[in-house]
């Protein structure tokens, strides 16, 4: 049976990231009926941020946890078991200072773990994620920053992601962005519509 983890991070009910990664994930249960998805809102879930008890607990031995470690590792080993297990992973993603927001990323921290979602080598840094995971990035921004814009540099979202996603193994990414969310209603609606065209042509 297929299994998507779905993880949305804006906190707003409108959220223009949100709702194309939902409609992707129903254009997708509608061509799997027997999958599973998984999901999560990293905002709305109020995911904890790393602290010195949790950094601990990450390099501490498995068998040696203390009552205030135990929390943290069951969280991490729950959130990592569901990335482990999913075939596909779907990410909502509004641009937040050019960035992504600080629940994604606190998520992120509690799945990049040594020994369970990667090793340290002789060859260097190996992945521990099984191979051959699809990841699709559904994100809103309020300017325009595809190469060639004035914007470009300033991205720190999709190259951010991707390199986080590449240091797990997940190579396989399609990014569709939702671009010119802030530059009035006209603009903002245009932008919409090319991102759902991009991910309807996913299906085609």
């Amino acid at each position: 049976m297929p299994t998507l983890l779905h993880i949305d991070s804006s906190p707003r009910s409108a959220s223009v990231s949100s709702s194309l990664a939902a409609g992707f994930v129903a254009d997708w249960q509608r061509q799997n009926l027997d999958a599973a998805v998984l999901h999560h809102n990293t905002s709305l879930e109020n995911l904890p941020y790393l602290d010195e008890s949790s950094v601990a607990a990450f390099y501490s031995p498995a068998d040696a946890p203390t009552p205030q470690q135990t929390p943290i590792l069951a969280l991490s080993d729950k959130l990592i078991d569901e990335l482990l297990a999913a075939d596909v992973l779907v990410l909502g993603v509004p641009m937040w200072n050019l960035g992504i927001p600080a629940s994604l990323k606190a998520w992120i921290d509690l799945i990049i773990r040594v020994g369970r979602t990667f090793a340290f080598t002789e060859a260097g840094v190996a992945s521990l994620v099984p191979p051959g995971k699809k990841v699709y990035v559904f994100s809103s921004r309020g300017g325009t920053y595809q190469p060639g814009t004035p914007y470009h540099a300033f991205d720190q979202q999709e190259p951010y992601l991707r390199t986080f996603l590449g240091f797990l193994g997940m190579t396989d990414i399609v990014f569709i962005h939702a671009e010119n969310q802030s530059n009035g209603p006209d603009a903002a609606a245009a932008g919409v519509a090319h991102a759902q065209s991009a991910a309807a042509a996913l299906f085609a």
